[in-house]
């Protein structure tokens, strides 16, 4: 006999153990992001803890007019404030939703904003040339109205009573009777 190893000897043991062992590095990989939410839908987690907590300042230009809009400036009102991108389809089937709301409380001192989310002005102007609003549509170019407001994705609206606080967080498409009981509520609070 030679000096080889044979097949079934200590080395083959050795690279069956490996085998094993990086066939696992995988699972274990999946199983650890899987447990810190990678897996999770954002929807199933409560909305926020920013919700009873006062609203985060902001001053952004409007996209449309360049005027700067603070919301120190709307305490008093109920403010809706969606955050959306012209790449994101869920804001396409929102949006009527938001007009319609817009329609019917814009005149009653409700204000409604909206805020590009990792999105340019010029794509953002293409989207409003083919679905417009008559609101004030912000430009947050660095992203931190976003991170205050603990956007993870869009479309996410934000519902800030008249006393400058969150009253409530959704994330996904908003429908007209989410705005339409978050708005009452809001008011109703405002009005105590």
């Amino acid at each position: 006999m030679s000096g080889e190893p044979r097949a079934d000897g200590p080395q083959s043991g050795d690279r069956r153990w490996r085998v094993v062992v990086l066939s696992l590095v995988p699972v274990v990989l999946l199983a650890v992001l899987l447990g810190f939410g990678l897996g999770r839908d954002p929807r199933a987690t409560p909305q926020n803890q920013l919700i009873g907590r006062a609203a985060p300042d902001f001053a952004l230009q409007d996209l449309r007019t360049g005027k700067t809009v603070r919301l120190s400036d709307l305490r008093g009102h109920p403010v809706v404030l969606n955050f959306w991108a012209s790449w994101c389809a869920d804001c396409v089937v929102e949006h009527p939703n938001l007009v319609s709301a817009w329609q019917r409380f814009g005149n009653q001192g409700t204000v409604f904003l909206s805020v590009l989310y990792q999105d340019s002005p010029s794509r953002a102007a293409s989207f409003l040339d083919r679905l417009p609003a008559n609101w004030p549509d912000l430009y947050d170019p660095s992203g931190r109205t976003a991170l205050d407001y603990g956007v993870t994705g869009v479309p996410e609206t934000v519902f800030i009573s008249p006393d400058g606080r969150i009253a409530y967080k959704q994330i996904s498409v908003t429908t007209y009777d989410l705005i339409e009981r978050q708005v009452r509520s809001m008011a109703k609070a405002g009005s105590e």
